[in-house]
């Protein structure tokens, strides 16, 4: 794990106290009436072309204080001031 300083954007106060949420993306096909899973892709290739991928962060980080969560850069950046 990197170290990085972190501060809450929200509360203002919070240095110490976060969850570390980590992303992972599973390309999935599911029935439209029923919701039931379909097929699992074990790769964005075998989706096929009208999948998007996912591009979103891999990690989010919520305040353990005030319970927002945001994209990790946010609270790297005000651990930066």
């Amino acid at each position: 794990m990197m170290t990085t300083k972190y501060c809450c954007p929200n509360c203002k106060t919070n240095r110490s106290r976060f969850n570390i949420i980590d992303q992972i993306a599973h390309a999935v096909r599911l029935d439209p009436q029923s919701g039931e899973t379909i097929e699992q892709f074990e790769s964005m290739e075998d989706a096929g072309p009208f999948h998007t991928t996912y591009n979103g962060p891999s990690r989010r980080i919520q305040c353990g204080s005030c319970g927002l969560i945001e994209d990790e850069h946010t609270f790297i950046k005000f651990g930066e001031k």
